[in-house]
């Protein structure tokens, strides 16, 4: 569904439920992990894409206390105050959006109360495209229109943050918010997690990404993923006594030096490592290859970087591996598992006229091994906006 049908959809059920048009409008989008795994906590950089599927959130004034929220797609109205950091009972969703007004009312001194909400989006669940994100991001455009106030962006994206690790229970980083708010029109976010510095590349205006979901279950599962977590920091404490500079984080190590010392480090930590100091490579090495139009070699990056999950970081799955496959194999530009791995989706980059003739080349090779998996068009898009 596209982004104006979206923002429709949501204004018409507001106005059925509360019988009033909204006040305040606004949409943000998901995103996609172009490159850049496993690398935030690392103090690393990622390249992402705000995608053209978000949520579009409508608030209107209420003369009755406390917030009213309507999600459409489940036909549900949760009702909650600000006041306190109580979790929402049998509605799940509406702690995303309780949080986040908890934050804007607490740096604002603006009372976030006697307000009807709605929401609905294009995101599918399951596919790893950080629907909550959006949510989060939306909402608090939304209200911060309604109540006059502006934040600084980065503010936003960290007061997201802490609404989804303290009222839904997630340990998210900052990448979904940042890519939500900043999104580019056909172009990619370069975000630095050591300097919360984003800054914006351009891609040509053809380039498309297939988003293809095996359907496997993703669970960044707590052994798999504090494993490789902790590895990483035992691979940056054995390499910050070898190498002759600074080392607080695998940030700090080029791939000249992991080269030169990873035979010296535990051998279990030198393959998490491998992953991680190549992904922050590809990462600023895809800058420069999308700045000079080398996208053969940025394409390359991708497929390396899934070959990379599978050997090194080990948070690939048959499933995905199937489907990156079939991608090389479809003649796609690159491609590669996006997100936490460990199950979830693959991206594939696409020239936009080749992209219905790669998908169905696609769905067919992953047919012959058994897989069925749900493939969708996505563009490189702008970020989050107030809608008048």
């Amino acid at each position: 569904m596209e982004k104006t049908a979206v923002i429709e959809k949501a204004t018409t059920a507001h106005i059925d439920k509360f019988g009033k048009t909204p006040d305040s409008k606004a949409w943000a989008p998901g995103r996609i992990e172009v490159v850049g795994n496993h690398t935030d906590y690392n103090e690393g950089t990622v390249l992402s894409a705000a995608i053209d599927r978000g949520h579009a959130f409508c608030i209107s004034k209420s003369d009755k206390p406390g917030i009213r929220l309507l999600a459409v797609d489940v036909d549900q109205v949760a009702e909650f105050d600000t006041s306190d950091m109580e979790k929402v009972s049998g509605a799940g969703w509406a702690n995303y959006v309780k949080g986040v007004f908890f934050y804007i009312q607490e740096i604002t001194g603006e009372p976030i109360d006697a307000i009807d909400c709605t929401f609905f989006g294009s995101i599918p669940m399951g596919a790893g495209l950080s629907s909550s994100a959006a949510l989060e991001v939306a909402s608090a455009t939304a209200v911060l229109n309604l109540i006059g106030k502006t934040l600084d962006l980065k503010e936003v994206a960290k007061l997201c943050q802490k609404a989804e690790q303290k009222f839904a229970g997630t340990n998210c980083g900052l990448l979904d918010q940042f890519s939500s708010i900043f999104g580019r029109h056909h172009g990619l976010i370069h975000s630095d997690f050591r300097s919360l510095e984003v800054s914006g590349v351009d891609l040509p205006d053809d380039i498309e990404f297939l988003v293809v979901n095996p359907k496997v279950q993703h669970s960044l599962a707590d052994s798999p993923y504090n494993e490789r977590r902790e590895r990483c920091e035992q691979a940056a404490e054995e390499l910050a006594k070898r190498i002759d500079h600074p080392v607080s984080a695998l940030r700090d190590v080029s791939w000249e030096e992991f080269e030169q010392f990873k035979g010296q480090i535990d051998p279990g930590a030198a393959k998490r490592a491998a992953h991680v100091v190549g992904e922050i490579t590809r990462v600023e090495q895809g800058v420069e290859q999308l700045k000079s139009g080398d996208l053969t070699a940025f394409g390359a990056a991708l497929f390396e970087s899934h070959q990379s999950s599978i050997e090194n970081f080990e948070n690939s799955c048959p499933e995905l591996d199937v489907v990156v496959g079939a991608a090389r194999e479809a003649g796609a530009l690159g491609a590669r598992l996006s997100g936490g791995g460990f199950g979830g989706a693959a991206i594939v980059m696409v020239r936009e006229a080749d992209a219905k003739a790669t998908g169905e080349t696609i769905s067919a090779l992953c047919a012959e091994k058994g897989i069925t998996p749900e493939i969708l068009t996505v563009i490189p898009s702008a970020g989050a906006e107030v809608i008048q």
